[in-house]
């Protein structure tokens, strides 16, 4: 028996390594690639491995375009929707998960019934109203969209359900104020639902295309895909410097994510056990 369960378990570490293998490729040579030279790339049959490394296509990717000011901007509109997001959904997760008023319920339902709208159909309207607001082509215009997120509240509610509304009433028993709970309580138990959430927006934030095209309309406000967009479009024959510009785009990405998979999978699995 103990040796049917090993060699199960041989199998599905040899699937799970093969699935890994086969959504990495792409990753794996789109950097090898950026340190290739076109001819190189080429080559047929192709080679994986660089023969020597190149710097120099990232060295034109940061000096023949303007992609640093691309960077900043996507690092702006990326720090404002995480910050604005963890903060409404965390306020608001806590309002749903340890309040009762009337209409909560109805309320919350409403919440969920917005994440069955696609962006393109509230697109319209949100363009209108940046308009009407005078936000378009300015950070503002860009994390409209991105202020409040149904999901974030869901998943927010569902983590703090989980904690015991005993120590809130032993707070409010010792004279501790509302808000006072909510930062020296929740928040402290919170922090893995707070890392995936911060994950989940940066992802859609730096990833995000159709909003940013539609306001900004200085190339000075363009994020990294429109950005990486018009570098592909101006280097069209240029497979080397593309994948240089798009290790760059990703790489910030995959920094995070590193540095914050340990409470992003604490996160994850604790709400999803929920």
């Amino acid at each position: 028996m103990r040796s049917t369960w090993r060699g199960q378990g041989a199998l599905i570490y040899a699937a799970l390594l093969l699935g890994a293998v086969v959504m990495l490729a792409p990753l794996i040579w789109m950097v090898l690639a950026s340190l290739k030279s076109l001819p190189e790339i080429l080559t047929y049959p192709p080679t994986l491995l660089p023969k020597s490394l190149r710097s120099a296509n990232y060295e034109t990717v940061l000096t023949q375009s303007n992609y640093p000011r691309y960077f900043v901007n996507s690092i702006i509109v990326a720090v404002l929707s995480v910050v604005s997001i963890l903060f409404t959904s965390s306020l608001a997760g806590y309002a749903f998960a340890k309040f009762r008023f009337p209409g909560r319920d109805l309320l919350f339902i409403l919440v969920l019934a917005t994440l069955m709208i696609p962006f393109q159909v509230r697109v319209i309207p949100l363009y209108v109203l940046a308009s009407d607001l005078g936000l378009l082509n300015s950070y503002a215009g860009l994390v409209l969209p991105s202020l409040v997120d149904a999901f974030g509240i869901f998943l927010m509610r569902q983590f703090i359900q989980s904690i015991p509304t005993d120590l809130m009433d032993a707070a409010r028993a010792d004279g501790a104020s509302e808000p006072r709970i909510f930062v020296s309580i929740v928040l402290p138990l919170v922090k893995p639902a707070l890392a995936a959430l911060a994950i989940f927006t940066l992802i859609v934030s730096w990833e995000s295309f159709l909003w940013p095209l539609l306001v900004a309309s200085s190339t000075d406000l363009y994020t990294l895909p429109l950005g990486l967009s018009q570098f592909a479009g101006k280097f069209l024959t240029r497979v080397d410097l593309q994948m240089a510009a798009s290790t760059l785009t990703v790489l910030p990405l995959l920094v995070v994510f590193l540095v914050m998979q340990r409470r992003f999978i604490e996160g994850i699995a604790t709400t999803g056990g929920k």
